[in-house]
């Protein structure tokens, strides 16, 4: 039973980019620091509070999908420029800053979800 809760574990982490970041970056002794490290570049800030705007301001699944849409983009163009960090640049202190700027993309992607969710109730 316990390795099949390992597994399962494992496969989670394999699964979401962030997570899998965030191990490797353990893997080398870099802790993201999600919980305690909150600061961020303010135009990071500024970027994301227009997208909450724009999202308060949707009242439809067309222009929902338009603000999923440029999310996604800025998570994939984040999620490579992960891999390059990690990968090829072994940068992992780089990477922990692109790690923080896709977790809050990835809360941004659940906002959205529970705005189509609102929309269909």
């Amino acid at each position: 039973m316990q390795m099949t809760t390992q597994v399962n574990e494992a496969y989670r982490t394999l699964k979401s980019p962030v997570r899998r970041a965030g191990y490797l970056l353990e893997l080398n002794g870099v802790d993201v620091g999600s919980e305690t490290n909150t600061a961020m570049p303010p135009e990071f800030l500024m970027e994301q509070m227009e997208l909450r705007e724009k999202l308060e301001e949707t009242h439809d699944a067309a222009s929902l999908a338009v603000i999923e849409k440029d999310v996604l983009n800025k998570k994939q163009k984040i999620e490579a420029q992960i891999a390059e960090s990690i990968d090829a640049k072994r940068d992992f202190e780089s990477a922990k800053d692109l790690v923080r700027k896709l977790m809050f993309l990835e809360k941004f992607g659940e906002e959205i979800g529970a705005a189509y969710e609102s929309l269909e109730a």
